[in-house]
C-alpha cells in the first residue's frame, strides 16, 4: 500500500476555507487497532465546531487534524492484538473524537469501537448512522431513561439526530411529539411521530405535562422547554448543560449527553436497520473534494437527515 492517501485536513482553526484536500500519511495502527479503507463518511455539527476552534479547550487536538467522526468501510490491516476482525470485514463506527477522523481514504481505529456494517445498508447509508443514532440512543435510553408509555418532545425531528430519535422513542413505546417546519411534517410522521408541531405556525411551549424533552437546539428553545414538563420531568440536551435551577423548580432533572463510541449499541442499531425497523434519512451526498460545500450545508441548519461524504 502507498504510504500516502487523500485526506481533508485543517492546519489551523477557522472558517470553511481552512479545510484542505491534500496528500497525507496513511495512519499507522497499534496492536489493538485496525486500519479501515473508508467508503463513506458523514458531516455532523461537531465537525465544524471543532474546525472553528469552539471545542479546543475541551479536546486536545493536534494539528494538522482530519475531521469527521462517522464512517463505513472495510478493514485493510489488523493490529497484532486483534482477533475478532479480519481483512475484508465491512464495518462502521463513530470513532474516538479526540483522534484523527474520517475525511480521508483510511482511518486507524480501535477494534473495540467498530461494529459490523448493517448488511442491508449501502456504504453511504451506514456512514450516516453512527454518531447521530448513538447520540439519540444514549440521550433517550441511557441518560433520560425513556420508558414505554411516557411522552417525549423531540426538537428538530427532521435533523440527523432527530430523525433517529423519533424512531428510537417509538421503538421504546413512547408517545412522540416533535417540532419541524412545514415542508418536513410528512417526513416526521412517516418516521413515527404521534404529534407534530410545525414551528412556523405553532408554539411548542404551550405543551404541558410531558415526561421528557430532548433538546437538540439549545438557547431559547431549551429555556422554553422547561414549562412543557410535568413535575419530575427530565430535559436532556446535546447542545449545552441545562439549568439545574430550572430543573429544581419542577423537581426534575437537567441532563447532558456527549456521545461516546459504543460497538455494542452499533451492533443493536445494525440489527434494527437490517430488520427494517430503523430508516436512514440522507439529505445529500458530496464527494470528499467538495467538503467545503458539505460544511456550508450543515452550518445552514437546514439539512433533512444526514449529509454524507463519498470517499471511495
Amino acid at each position: 500500500m502507498n504510504n500516502t492517501h487523500k485526506a481533508v485536513r485543517i492546519h489551523q482553526f477557522g472558517g470553511p476555507e481552512v479545510l484542505v484536500y491534500e496528500d497525507a500519511p496513511v495512519p499507522s495502527i497499534q496492536a489493538d487497532e485496525v486500519l479501515v479503507k473508508i467508503h463513506a463518511a458523514s458531516v455532523n455539527p461537531v465537525d465544524w465546531k471543532v474546525r472553528e476552534g469552539y471545542l479546543k479547550d475541551m479536546m486536545p487536538h493536534q494539528l494538522p487534524l482530519v475531521l469527521g467522526w462517522d464512517f463505513a468501510g472495510e478493514i485493510v490491516a489488523v493490529g497484532s492484538g486483534v482477533s475478532d476482525w479480519k481483512i475484508g470485514d465491512a464495518v462502521y463506527a463513530r470513532p474516538d473524537i479526540a483522534r484523527d477522523g474520517s475525511y480521508a481514504e483510511h482511518i486507524a481505529v480501535r477494534a473495540s469501537e467498530i461494529a459490523a456494517k448493517p448488511s442491508k445498508a449501502t456504504w453511504q447509508e451506514a456512514a450516516a448512522v453512527p454518531l447521530a443514532a448513538l447520540t439519540a440512543w444514549q440521550a433517550l435510553y441511557e441518560i433520560a431513561g425513556l420508558q414505554a408509555g411516557e411522552s417525549v418532545l423531540i426538537h428538530a425531528g427532521a435533523g440527523g439526530v432527530g430523525s433517529f430519535a423519533i424512531q428510537l422513542a417509538k421503538l421504546r413505546g413512547a408517545h412522540v411529539i416533535t417540532t419541524t417546519s412545514t415542508k418536513n411534517v410528512a417526513l416526521v410522521k412517516a418516521l413515527g411521530a404521534d404529534e407534530v408541531i410545525d414551528y412556523t405556525q405553532q408554539d411548542f411551549s404551550q405543551l404541558r405535562d410531558l415526561d421528557v424533552v430532548f433538546d437538540t437546539l439549545g438557547g431559547e428553545i431549551q429555556d422554553n422547554s422547561w414549562q412543557t414538563l410535568k413535575q419530575g420531568g427530565r430535559l436532556v440536551s446535546i447542545i449545552s448543560g441545562p439549568s439545574e435551577e430550572a430543573a429544581a423548580r419542577i423537581n426534575g432533572k437537567a441532563l447532558f449527553c456527549f456521545v461516546q463510541p459504543s460497538a455494542e449499541q452499533l451492533t443493536s442499531l445494525a440489527k434494527l436497520i437490517d430488520a427494517e425497523q430503523l430508516k436512514i434519512v440522507i439529505d445529500s451526498v458530496f464527494p470528499l473534494t467538495e467538503i467545503i460545500a458539505a460544511h456550508a450545508k450543515s452550518e445552514s441548519g437546514r439539512s433533512v437527515g444526514k449529509i454524507v461524504i463519498q470517499v471511495s
